[in-house]
Formats: structure tokens, sequence, C-alpha cells
């Protein structure tokens, strides 16, 4: 059985080693890649404060597709370059969004969301998978050090979705 460590207290940098050695024990030995998304999915929404949605959309080969997730009910599907998740998988870069009400094109699937951090998830052969995405209700949630924390959290989601041998 696995148990969240509790995070209280700690410093962010220090939060998200933790959360790494967690991710790494809770995603150990298991290659489904939906399986360990909706485990990763709960740990970060359960783990980090003042979040309203934390999840994946999968890209299709056309477009993204809501995978697994914690929060609302979400968009189903975002076209590529659409939105702060279509804009981080076509560029391939993270996007690191203080106040998505300022971001054109800003796709409003919850209007709790204020802020936002999108994940683009490529593999060793460059292919494009899909996103992270993760939404807080707070203006300015997010920083350099989520980004950081959040982009080897992701790592270690594409290291566990990896074929063996």
């Amino acid at each position: 059985m696995f148990e969240l460590s509790s995070t209280a207290g700690q410093t962010k940098d220090a939060l998200y080693q933790d959360l790494a050695s967690q991710a790494r024990g809770l995603l150990a030995g298991e290659p489904d890649r939906i399986a360990n998304a909706a485990n990763f999915a709960s740990l970060i929404y359960h783990s980090l404060p003042d979040l309203n949605w934390a999840g994946f959309y999968f890209f299709d080969g056309k477009e993204l597709v809501v995978g697994p997730f914690q929060g609302k009910p979400a968009c189903v599907r975002i076209a590529m370059g659409r939105g702060v998740c279509g804009t981080a998988a076509e560029q391939r870069t993270t996007q690191l969004v203080e106040d998505v009400h300022a971001f054109e094109g800003h796709i409003a699937c919850d209007a709790a969301s204020n802020s936002e951090i999108v994940v683009p998830l490529v593999n060793a052969r460059g292919e494009l998978l899909g996103v992270w995405d993760v939404d807080s209700p707070l203006v300015g949630r997010f920083d350099q050090v989520d980004r950081e924390g959040m982009e080897a959290l992701c790592r270690i989601f594409l290291e566990s979705c990896q074929p063996s041998g």
C-alpha cells in the first residue's frame, strides 16, 4: 500500500525532491501509461497546496485528449496551438502562466483557474505524447521552482512508461 508522506513545512525545493522520491516509488515496476498517469495525477494533486486541477492531455496524432486527472470535469479535446496546453504541445516548451486571463486564447475549462503550468511530454525518440497540466485558483501560484520541479516529475513519469529491455 502506498501512503503519501507529509509535505507540511517543507521548502518548495524540498517538497519537489520528496515528491520525486514518492513518484519513483509509486510508479516503480508499472509500465502502463494510464495507470501511472492516474496515480501521478493523484499524488501531485493531493500533495501540492493551492491546486484546483492536475492531469494529463494525451496527443492522439491530431489533437490533445483529456487523460487521467484530479479536479472538476475538464475540456475533452484541445487543438494544437490553442490555449496554454495546445501552445505547450505545439512549441514543446513549458508554459508558466502567472495569470491565465492575460494569456491570449486561454481556454477556461474551470472558471476558478487563475494560473497554470503546462509541461510538454516528449519521449526519448522526440515524439510528443501529450502534456501535464496543473491549474491553481491563485494568480501567480507557480514560479521557476515549480517549473523545474514539474519538469523533473514529468521526466520520472516518462521514464516509467518506457518499454523495458
